[in-house]
């Protein structure tokens, strides 16, 4: 499990975290063939849950919504599917041969625009709700229940020459905790609003025209600076469906591998500062605040604590591959901050991370431009756009995210 400062921010409210939602659900990363889920997880002990009304809102005129909501059932360990019809459980099984369609239809058809479709949702852990336009999803299973989720890194994937997206949530007996997600790509617009005992929560997520706008800002920032920056961009038939993040696109066929190295001159240029100047990083837990610097061997080390070395640009867009750990220790807590600073451009700036000043990332003309242009698409700049994007100091909602003990409503608009 990933180390998320939301742990300690949240997490004396409300056990979630959307790592602790995606934990062993191999969910996190799409699949650069297939993601492909084991057909049980282990089950954790948990209260009696109230289900929750969800209403779903098609902002699409003229075009037919499906949701797909999948989770697991904490009382079995078992994955789960909602029926078409929004109610009925459907257990993907174990067929004989692999990739097999799954039993019954999960495609749940949203109403016409601006009107609403109301399910009610059990409790559930690691949950998604899929969205797509035109047709549902394609879902399959392979013999041991393993099931094969949609995948925007397989250009043979079924749902290929579709628009969709989806959310995050879980419900249980501490509440609801749900996100969005742009950690592996961005294209059908979702925004949360969850109704609680005590108020209302809302994000916005993408914009009506923010995928086109993420994607001509990917087309201007490869004619300024590298046109690996086009690699992201997925279009069907001259439109535009999709725009992948640069770890994920990297396993696409049609990579250029104009990308690969591109941060590579701001992290030298950050090593080197920190080889004469202390880099102090607030862990915002009990491990306080802890000072390192480079030595002569070019590693950034934390006097008693470990060593980090310096990151490739790959490894900065992924931060989860060495020398970024993913541990729940005061190591693994310095690598997320360090994943924040990269990614946001702050670390040459900054010599006190994480930086607290949302005005100040994206700055430098050398950053994940990627997670910029999310950003600047998305109401409220809200939404994870790198792994550990959920860096913040407290109070700014980075992450796209509604979280609450006694929640009584969630609505998402979809489109």
């Amino acid at each position: 499990m990933k180390f998320t400062p939301r742990q300690q921010i949240f997490m004396e409210a409300l056990m979630l975290t959307r790592r602790t939602l995606l934990g062993g659900a191999a969910l996190a990363v799409a699949a650069p063939v297939l993601a492909t889920l084991p057909g049980t997880a282990a089950a954790a002990a948990v209260a009696a849950v109230p289900s929750l009304a969800v209403d779903l809102i098609n902002r699409r005129a003229g075009k037919s919504l499906f949701a797909h909501f999948m989770g697991l059932e904490q009382t079995t360990g078992r994955w789960f599917f909602l029926a078409a019809d929004g109610r009925t459980r459907v257990y993907p099984g174990s067929p004989t041969a692999p990739m097999t369609p799954l039993s019954r239809s999960v495609g749940i058809p949203l109403a016409a625009a601006g009107t609403r479709k109301s399910v009610t949702i059990p409790a559930m852990s690691s949950g998604r709700v899929y969205f797509s336009v035109g047709r549902a999803l394609k879902f399959f299973v392979n013999p041991g229940g393993g099931i094969a989720t949609p995948s925007v890194a397989n250009p043979a994937d079924a749902n290929a020459d579709l628009e969709w997206a989806f959310c995050e949530l879980t419900l249980d007996a501490n509440g609801l905790y749900a996100n969005l997600s742009f950690v592996d790509f961005v294209s059908v617009a979702i925004g949360l609003t969850l109704d609680t005992a005590t108020g209302q929560q809302a994000v916005g997520g993408l914009t009506a025209t923010g995928l086109q706008k993420v994607a001509t800002g990917l087309t201007s920032q490869a004619a300024k600076d590298n046109p690996g920056w086009r690699d992201l961009i997925v279009s069907t038939q001259g439109k535009v469906v999709r725009v992948l993040s640069p770890n994920l696109a990297r396993e696409l066929q049609a990579w250029t591998g104009r990308l690969e190295g591109y941060l590579n001159p701001y992290i030298e240029q950050s090593w080197q500062k920190y080889r004469s100047t202390d880099l102090r990083i607030d862990t915002q837990s009990t491990w306080g605040k802890i000072t390192g610097r480079v030595g002569a061997d070019g590693v950034l080390r934390f006097p008693g604590i470990g060593g980090f070395a310096r990151p490739s640009s790959a490894a900065v867009f992924n931060c989860s591959i060495p020398p970024f750990v993913t541990t729940n220790d005061a190591m693994g807590n310095i690598t997320a901050r360090l994943a924040a600073a990269l990614n946001r451009g702050t670390l040459l700036a900054n010599a006190n991370q994480p930086d607290a000043t949302p005005g100040a990332f994206y700055r430098a003309p050398v950053t994940n431009h990627y997670a910029r242009l999310i950003h600047s698409a998305t109401a409220g700049g809200a939404g994870y756009a790198f792994p550990y994007d959920d860096v913040h100091s407290s109070g700014y909602n980075t992450e796209g995210r509604v979280v609450d003990r006694r929640p009584t409503k969630l609505t998402i608009r979809v489109g």
